[in-house]
């Protein structure tokens, strides 16, 4: 069997479970409740684990006590690149993670994290909440036995950290490279040995040499995670991430068995951490560039001839999955929620913004 087939029938029966579940209430369970979620990000991992955190935090909260979360780090149940299968198998009954990490399941779902030359954070919440993300999520979703839920963005990511600095395209042939998601396939196409290597094993891998330069998050997250102390190269806008979305994915049965104000509370604490980690994330990267640059990071942006490489890959990458339906259509309504947002938010945001910086110096 194809793998469109079987993505086909896998969804076909999803929607027979759905539609199964309404010609009977399901057992809601009673008393307090307890729900095992395993992570991507180690205890303490500035912005992700953050994110996990507020989340698990704010469950607890909402519902009084009736409702927690037991946050298991990497190792401590199942690896970091292992939460989707936990979850989906019923080992775990939900994941905070980043769902481009598994777009190996479905290419589909990078769009929950960040596409390359996608959309700003703004630009996420707007399709996700607005413009038909989060019922693309969902249907995504009920192909693997998942209720997902937007979860956390850490804003604009970097292009990374490099030990040289990079004058060309061709500069990127042959470097072993720390990248996820489709934006890694990109720099594959440049001739880069990508590699989709946990956050909890970057610094060692960055500094014996395993990777010649990597992608994190930001410079708060990269601060802490202690990157300068082995590259001092940084390049601080990047075109893979340029809002990076995080995800909770819960089994769809242990959701579906949750009482609707449970079900509430998960969708909304899922919300909250959305703009909570995303402010908390902004709020601290101007600083924590700063200090990098006081230890001798130099911070710079790749040229133009290098965007121009990485629009044109990017390009190739994305029509590579095309006879996909399902990805078709998200790609096809995230596209046109994009240019519907960015043509305001350009004129506007962007304009006062340059004028702002033009006028106060």
């Amino acid at each position: 069997m194809d793998r469109r087939s079987f993505i086909t029938k896998a969804a076909l029966g999803g929607t027979a479970v759905v539609a199964a579940g309404t010609l009977a209430a399901p057992a809601y369970a009673q008393g307090n409740q307890t729900l095992t979620m395993v992570t991507s990000w180690p205890h303490g991992f500035a912005v992700l684990d953050d994110a996990a955190v507020y989340f698990a935090e704010a469950v607890t909260a909402m519902s009084d006590g009736t409702l927690t979360i037991d946050k298991k780090a990497p190792g401590e149940l199942v690896g970091a690149l292992e939460v989707f299968d936990a979850v989906t198998s019923g080992q775990a009954d939900l994941y905070h993670s980043a769902d481009y990490y598994y777009i190996g399941q479905h290419p589909g779902y990078a769009y929950f994290t960040a596409v390359p030359f996608g959309g700003t954070a703004q630009e996420l919440n707007n399709w996700y909440l607005h413009d038909g993300g989060k019922e693309l999520h969902d249907e995504l979703g009920q192909i693997f036995g998942l209720k997902s839920f937007l979860a956390g963005n850490s804003g604009s990511q970097s292009g990374g950290w490099f030990r040289n600095e990079i004058n060309s395209a061709e500069d990127f042939n042959g470097l072993k490279f720390r990248m996820p998601g489709l934006g890694g396939r990109v720099l594959g196409k440049l001739g880069a040995s990508v590699q989709n290597i946990p956050g909890g094993e970057l610094y060692q891998a960055l500094s014996s040499g395993a990777v010649d330069g990597l992608e994190w998050v930001g410079p708060w997250a990269d601060e802490r995670a202690g990157f300068q102390e082995v590259a001092k190269v940084y390049y601080t806008a990047g075109f893979h991430e340029p809002g990076s979305g995080l995800a909770v994915g819960m089994n769809r049965d242990v959701y579906e068995n949750l009482s609707p104000a449970h079900q509430s509370i998960i969708e909304t604490a899922s919300l909250a951490t959305c703009h909570h980690n995303l402010s908390l994330t902004l709020a601290n990267n101007g600083a924590a560039l700063g200090r990098l640059q006081a230890q001798g990071v130099r911070t710079l942006q790749f040229s133009d001839d290098v965007w121009d490489a990485f629009g044109t890959a990017s390009a190739e990458v994305m029509d590579e999955f095309m006879d996909d339906e399902l990805f078709a259509r998200i790609r096809a309504s995230f596209e046109a929620s994009m240019a519907k947002s960015s043509s305001w938010i350009s004129k506007s945001d962007g304009e006062y913004v340059r004028q702002r910086d033009r006028v106060l110096g």
